[in-house]
C-alpha cells in the first residue's frame, strides 16, 4: 500500500506496516485505514486512546446518523484490525457488535439479456471480458487480473490465481469461450495491443491489466447500449452464471466449486432466483380434485 513518508504518523505507518504484513489486499488496506480515520474524526484525537465506551458511542453515532449496516459492520471490522494487531488492546471492543444486514437477492439478467449486453459490448477485447464474466462466473478483478498463460485449452479451464481469499482454484472454459477469446487473441496481437504471456486484457498500457473500474464502466455502457434499464452491476454476470447453472440442473456443489465457494450456504441462494426451476414444481393444489 503506501510507503512511508514524513506526512503519515508512527501509529498510522504502524497500521500500514501490519496490514502489508499480512498481505491484504489493496482494497481491503483502504477500507481498514477509512475505518481508523472515521473513528479518529469522531474522538478529535488519536484512536490509539479510545476507551470502551468511546466505541460503543462511536457505534451508536453511526447508527443514529443513518449509517448503513453494510458500512457500519465494515468500519468495526477495520477497527477490529487496528485494536487487535496494530495497538494490541482487543479489549476496547468488547461492547460493539456486527449489526443484522439483510440479503438482499441477487440481480439476474436473462439469457436473452446477456447475449444483448455482449453484441453491444463493442470492441472483441470488451465483448471477451464480458463474455469470461458470465460463461466463467468470474469476479470483476478475476477477470482483470488473468494472463494468456491461464487459459488452458487442453483441459479446457482456466487457472485462476488467488481469487477471493488469495485462494487458486480453476474456472470453466466452454468452446463458445475459447473461440471468443482466440478471436480477441488473434485481433489483439496484430494491432500490438497484447504481449506474448502478458495480460489477458491489458488497460492502456499492454504492461498493465484492465483495471475493474474500467471493466464496469464497459459493462454499463454495453447495458445502456443494449436498452436494458434493470439495476445491474457488473457482478449480476456472475449472479447470471450460477443461475443459469442452476437452472439447467446442474449439481449445487459442482457450482460452489466453480463460483470458489467455501461455503454451500452462499451457493444455495441462488435457488430463490432460479425461476425456471420454480416453474417446473407441481403445486400440492394442483394435486386436488377440484
Amino acid at each position: 500500500m503506501a510507503k512511508s513518508n514524513k506526512s503519515v504518523s508512527p501509529l498510522r505507518q504502524r497500521m500500514i506496516d501490519d496490514l502489508t504484513l499480512r498481505k491484504l489486499n489493496e482494497k481491503t488496506q483502504v477500507q481498514y485505514i477509512r475505518a481508523v480515520v472515521r473513528l479518529t474524526r469522531y474522538l478529535g484525537r488519536s484512536p490509539d486512546t479510545a476507551t470502551a465506551e468511546d466505541l460503543r458511542l462511536f457505534q451508536l453515532h453511526m447508527a443514529e446518523t443513518g449509517v448503513s449496516n453494510i458500512t457500519i459492520n465494515t468500519t468495526l471490522t477495520g477497527l477490529k484490525f487496528f485494536f487487535t494487531h496494530t495497538t494490541d488492546t482487543p479489549e476496547v471492543l468488547k461492547r460493539v457488535q456486527r449489526v443484522y444486514e439483510p440479503r438482499k437477492l441477487p440481480a439476474v439478467l436473462t439469457a436473452q439479456e446477456v447475449t444483448r449486453l455482449l453484441d453491444a459490448a463493442g470492441s472483441l477485447r470488451n465483448k471477451a471480458a464480458l463474455s469470461i464474466s458470465y460463461g466463467s462466473g468470474l469476479r470483476a478483478s478475476e477477470v482483470c487480473h488473468l494472463k494468456i498463460s491461464d487459459i488452458d485449452s487442453e483441459r479446457m479451464i482456466l487457472q485462476v490465481e488467488e481469487g477471493k481469499g488469495q485462494r487458486d482454484r480453476y474456472a470453466m472454459l466452454s468452446p463458445t469461450m475459447l473461440n471468443i477469446l482466440r478471436a480477441w487473441y488473434r485481433d489483439g496481437l496484430a494491432k500490438r495491443k497484447l504481449l506474448p504471456g502478458g495480460w489477458l486484457f491489458p488497460g492502456q498500457q499492454p504492461v498493465n491489466p484492465i483495471s475493474t473500474r474500467q471493466l464496469n464502466r464497459i459493462f454499463h455502457l454495453a447495458c445502456v447500449d443494449a436498452g436494458i434499464d434493470k439495476t445491474v452491476c457488473l457482478h449480476s454476470l456472475r449472479h447470471s452464471f450460477a443461475t443459469h447453472l442452476l437452472e439447467q440442473h446442474v449439481d449445487i456443489r459442482v457450482i460452489q466449486v466453480l463460483l470458489g465457494h467455501k461455503r454451500i450456504a452462499n451457493t444455495m441462494r441462488y435457488s430463490h432466483v432460479a425461476t425456471n426451476l420454480l416453474k417446473e414444481v407441481k403445486g400440492p393444489l394442483e394435486y386436488l380434485n377440484l
